[in-house]
């Protein structure tokens, strides 16, 4: 594995870092282990690794041998596209600034937690942010392939109406953060996705094709194509006369986890994956939620105007607790807002949906998907296509495809 080659990664480093988090000189390693913390298809941009470290602490009088499980996430290592892409769009230097500091500070308005602890940040390159390891508490991811049952569903846009909140009280007490957080993953400086956005619509094209009923919009998909990147830039334009958050950027069911208490019932909700936030309309989160993770069109006992009125209920709740002066959108106004953004509904069912509902088997690594000729396996995805026949229709409907 990449990780083995970095030679720092030993007994003394953890020690340090594990000394650091529990605030504890007297804490010494004995032993650690590695392993890779994800599968592939669960994490496209960084590499990360599960270290377990063994180690001895004082308590009085007495020695105790305990155990602490922690995450090191890595900016790629190997040399290639994939290296080159997460270095140049320096999404892990968002990620970086966003959990050393944006999400301190927003954990403390609220009184609560609402990602992992960042226990420290080692700067040289390769980069790498070690941090807690919520898996022992008990968190994990929910079923991708699925999307989000009704309960999932509710707590994840009641987590994000609070993040969304929590944003906005930090920028109002802190304007510097709403500079910080410009970027996101698409913008003209990073022109290496332009092959990637026109390829996965004109796979889609040539897909949809096969379906039933789908040759009437394959042609004004691989049209569409053609112009998707600019679409999507439009998209993330920041508009300051209207209600404006720290978006998650990537706010899909691998970049979530969920507690669950003694009878396996989802409790509690955190994002994890901070290396996209942008400050923009919360239109950018809701849309990508709403659109990789929340399949109402094939779960009768979801929707998404419910989740949207849930949004708005905790949105307005929370920042009234947090005193924010920033007056909270109203549901018209965050439909307008949405119904404006509506290209990236499309653009994350067409370039994001797919890799959801990819077979664990068939799951590829980024270094795939930038190849010229990659052809995402989840548009062969039943459950693809029956979502994707009724969004269609939609955005047809809307003139989004003209």
């Amino acid at each position: 594995m990449a990780y083995e080659t970095v030679t720092w990664l030993n007994n003394d480093f953890t020690e340090k870092v594990i000394q650091l988090a529990e605030v504890d000189s007297t804490i010494k390693v004995i032993d650690i282990s590695a392993k890779p913390a994800t599968n592939k298809g669960d994490n496209y941009t960084s590499d990360m690794v599960r270290v377990v470290a063994e180690f001895t602490r004082k308590q009085g009088t007495a020695k105790v041998t305990e155990k602490k499980s922690l995450l090191f996430k890595f900016e790629p290592i190997v040399e290639g596209a994939r290296k080159d892409l997460i270095v140049e769009s320096q999404i892990f230097e968002t990620e970086i600034f966003m959990m050393t500091n944006t999400l301190r500070k927003m954990s403390e308005l609220l009184g609560c937690r609402v990602s992992a602890q960042a226990y420290y940040v080692k700067l040289e390159r390769p980069l790498c942010l070690i941090m807690e390891d919520l898996a022992p508490l008990n968190f994990r991811m929910a079923n991708r392939h699925t999307g989000l049952d009704k309960e999932h569903a509710s707590l994840a846009i009641q987590g994000l109406a609070r993040f969304h909140a929590a944003s906005v009280a930090v920028c109002e007490k802190d304007p510097k953060q709403k500079s910080l957080y410009w970027r996101g993953m698409i913008n003209r400086d990073n022109l290496q996705l332009v092959d990637f956005f026109k390829a996965g619509a004109t796979n889609l094209a040539n897909e949809v094709e096969t379906w039933p009923n789908g040759k009437k919009y394959a042609d004004k998909i691989k049209k569409f194509a053609e112009k998707i990147f600019n679409e999507e830039l439009q998209v993330m334009k920041r508009k300051d006369d209207e209600f404006n958050v720290i978006n998650h950027g990537d706010s899909w069911t691998n970049n979530m986890l969920f507690r669950y208490d003694k009878n396996d019932k989802p409790v509690e909700h955190l994002y994890v994956d901070f290396q996209l936030c942008l400050y923009c309309s919360p239109a950018i989160d809701l849309h990508y939620l709403f659109n990789t993770s929340v399949f109402e069109e094939i779960d009768d006992s979801l929707s998404s105007e419910a989740l949207l009125e849930e949004y708005i209920t905790t949105l307005t709740a929370t920042m009234k607790r947090l005193n924010c002066k920033t007056q909270p959108p109203t549901l018209k106004e965050i439909k307008k807002s949405m119904n404006e953004r509506l290209v990236h509904a499309l653009v994350s069912s067409m370039n994001i949906l797919p890799f959801a509902l990819t077979e664990k088997d068939d799951a590829k690594t980024i270094d795939d998907v930038v190849k010229e000729e990659f052809k995402n396996p989840g548009l062969k995805s039943p459950t693809f296509q029956k979502i994707m026949l009724k969004r269609l229709k939609k955005f047809d409907e809307a003139g989004l495809l003209d």
